[in-house]
Formats: C-alpha cells, sequence, structure tokens
C-alpha cells in the first residue's frame, strides 16, 4: 500500500486552459492543490486557481523554472518543452506522461511509424517532406486522389488536417512535413481513454460514439455508450490497452478510432491527456477522466469507469460570425431541459468555433437523450 503523504507533493499542470481547470476542480475534491504555468492569469485556470504561474510553457527556461519547485509534473497539452522535462525528470522530479511520449504524439508521423512498428491497427501511410514533394508523388502516380494530408506538429482541434478530394484542392496542401493516408471508408468514428498507473494498473472508460462537424472538423456530439456491436467494442478496449501497455504509459490516454464499413478498427491518432472524448465521463461514470488522471500519476487506486447512465456530450462554441465578449444568454432555458449539465469554461472573448464549454446530457431513455440534444442544438448558437 501506498503511504506516502501525497498531500505534501507540489503538482505542476503545463497549460491552464480549459482541461486544467476542470482538472483543477477535480483536485480539489481530493484535496490536492495544483500549481499551473500558462501566458495569462485570465486563461480559465486562473478563475479557479491562484497558483497560476505566467510564462510559455514551449519555453525551456520557464518550464525549468516552473518545474523545478514541483514533486510531479503533468500536462494539459503537448506543445511543450520536452527538453526540459527530460532534464527535470533526470534531476528526480517524475514527470507524466513521460517525455518520449509527448514527443511521440506531438508527431504524427512518429506515431504512424510506432503503430506499424507494434502491429498496431491503423491506416496505410506515406511521409513527404513538403508539398512539391506531395505534388511530385501524385504526378509519379504514388498518391491516388482522394486523400487526407495531416501536418506531423502542431495539428488540433481540426487544424492541420487537409481532406483533398479534386485537383484543385491541391493549392491548399500545407508546405510542411506532412503524412498522406489515403481516404478511408469511414462508417463510424469512436474514442476509447484509457488510464494507467505506475504500479501498472489500467482501466478503460466505455468506447463512445464521435460525430463531427464537418465545416469546423471538430466533434459535434458525443454518445455513451457508443452503438456498436459487441465484437467491435472489444476490439477497442483490448487495443486501448495494448498500446497502453507497449507505450509504458503513465497517465490518460484517449485514443480515436475509424470504424470501416467493411468492419476494421483502426487506429486514427492518439492524445496523452485528459480528451474531449472524455467529457461525458463527468456525469455519466462513477469516475470523472479528471480524476481519473490525477489517480494514474500519484499511483493511486484507479477508479470505476461503469455507466451510471447513458449520456450524449455537445460542444459549445463560439458563434460563426461572432467575435467579441461571450455571452450565455441561453444558459437558463438550456438548464430547464431534464438531464443536462452545463460546463462553461469561463473564456472572456468568444470567437469563431471557439470551444466555450460543453454540454452534458443524461438519461436512461436513449430516444429522450436525442429529443433533448435537439433541444439543446435549437438553444445554442
Amino acid at each position: 500500500m501506498n503511504k506516502e503523504n501525497l498531500h505534501q507533493k507540489k503538482i505542476g499542470v503545463l497549460g491552464g486552459g480549459q482541461l486544467g481547470r476542470m482538472l483543477n476542480l477535480a483536485a480539489s475534491n481530493l484535496g490536492f492543490h495544483l500549481h499551473f504555468l500558462d501566458k495569462e492569469i485570465d486563461f480559465p485556470v486562473g478563475l479557479v486557481s491562484s497558483n497560476l504561474s505566467t510564462g510559455d510553457f514551449t519555453n525551456k527556461e520557464d518550464v525549468l523554472t516552473f518545474g523545478q519547485n514541483m514533486d510531479i509534473l503533468t500536462i494539459e497539452i503537448e506543445n511543450v518543452n520536452t527538453e526540459a522535462l527530460r532534464e527535470l525528470q533526470a534531476s528526480g522530479i517524475k514527470v507524466f506522461p513521460q517525455p518520449k511520449i509527448i514527443d511521440l504524439i506531438k508527431d504524427k508521423g512518429l506515431q504512424k511509424m510506432f503503430y506499424e512498428k507494434q502491429d498496431l491497427p491503423t491506416s496505410e501511410f506515406k511521409i513527404y517532406e513538403n508539398n512539391q514533394a506531395i505534388k511530385k508523388a501524385i504526378n509519379e502516380n504514388k498518391i491516388a486522389i482522394p486523400f487526407v494530408q495531416k501536418a506531423r506538429t502542431e495539428g488540433y482541434d481540426g487544424k492541420g488536417v487537409l481532406v483533398v478530394k479534386k485537383k484543385s484542392d491541391l493549392e491548399k496542401l500545407f508546405t510542411s512535413p506532412s503524412l498522406i493516408e489515403p481516404l478511408v471508408d469511414i462508417k463510424k468514428e469512436l474514442a476509447v481513454i484509457v488510464a494507467r498507473n505506475e504500479s501498472g494498473d489500467i482501466e478503460t472508460y466505455p468506447t463512445v460514439d464521435m460525430v463531427f462537424d464537418q465545416e469546423a472538423n471538430l466533434v459535434d456530439y458525443l454518445q455513451c455508450p457508443a452503438v456498436i456491436s459487441k465484437e467491435v467494442d472489444q476490439k477497442c478496449q483490448m487495443i486501448a490497452v495494448d498500446l497502453a501497455k507497449k507505450l509504458d504509459l503513465v497517465g490518460l490516454l484517449a485514443i480515436e478510432f475509424f470504424l470501416t464499413n467493411s468492419g476494421e478498427v483502426l487506429i486514427n491518432e492518439m492524445a496523452p491527456r485528459t480528451h474531449n472524448s472524455g467529457h461525458l465521463s463527468m456525469n455519466t461514470c462513477v469516475t470523472s477522466q479528471f480524476e481519473q488522471h490525477l489517480r494514474s500519476i500519484l499511483n493511486l487506486p484507479l477508479g470505476s469507469t461503469e455507466v451510471i447512465q447513458p449520456g450524449i456530450m455537445v460542444n459549445l462554441l463560439g458563434e460563426k460570425d461572432y467575435t467579441g465578449p461571450a455571452r450565455y444568454s441561453f444558459i437558463h432555458s438550456l438548464l430547464e431541459l431534464p438531464g443536462v449539465h452545463a460546463h462553461i469554461y469561463g473564456k472572456k472573448i468568444s470567437k469563431p468555433k471557439r470551444k466555450m464549454g460543453h454540454i452534458n446530457i443524461v438519461g436512461k431513455d436513449p430516444d429522450k437523450l436525442k429529443e433533448t440534444l435537439t433541444q439543446v442544438k435549437k438553444l445554442i448558437p
């Protein structure tokens, strides 16, 4: 049994966005005080914690200065300075997820090569240095249209992904190093979150359906549990566990899958942190993903991921044609609806398609959940 006094440990988090905010709320329930590093004190974490240090988590010196005063470090975003994290780790500070995992996941090309090397199912891919190399490969019939281009680095929330359906789309190609994938015959997109602590204990969350907003290339809504066969569910769960073990992960890992029309389950990509696909766990599961992440990095017993009641999550995005102070004039009408839980991130400025919050809808009847979803979508801009 771990008898260490964890409440005396200083736990640092790189990033002060909405994931950090929700992580801090979960930590307060367990009596832990987290410390955060980000550029502005009015970021979402700053509204719920006085322990936000200003600095740049991509800057080596800022991360070293912040991290050297911590016992444990974790992240809420992958785009952090891992050179600093490696030095801190070498000095005896625990860093979870481990820097080698963050480096792997920051680069979609390295991700795909890892899946291939570890015999994990994923779609075919080729890697190119720039858009000219891609065009040359097309002219040499090495790439067939349609295809998907993914920037190797700095892609998130739908950014850094281009679907090329016709020749005229080639003018939009990213100039940065990229990987090219054939357009997969997708029936559904699914996700699983897996947690693993230092003792090697593993828990997976129920597989969820992801329905995308095609215009923004962001998740429109999620459904838990996913409406899939038992066989497909078991495949997703087994791959998630296998992946966590092969990475030697400590922390939380979100895996997004493609389910093809032929029944294949393919890994699309992964993220080593709390994730949009796990937000439903705040109201549908015994243990939220945020509490589970803390349990993982502190080597505490992992919590139950059992579904208390089914649910649907819808992202609350900034209005398409509006930039300015955030307005929530719909909140009264929204909370009149049965089973609705609003999670507002506290961002002061709304921008088109910016994540401003999410809405969890819970209930026993799947048909009524969909009816409430329709009502929610009519209320929110």
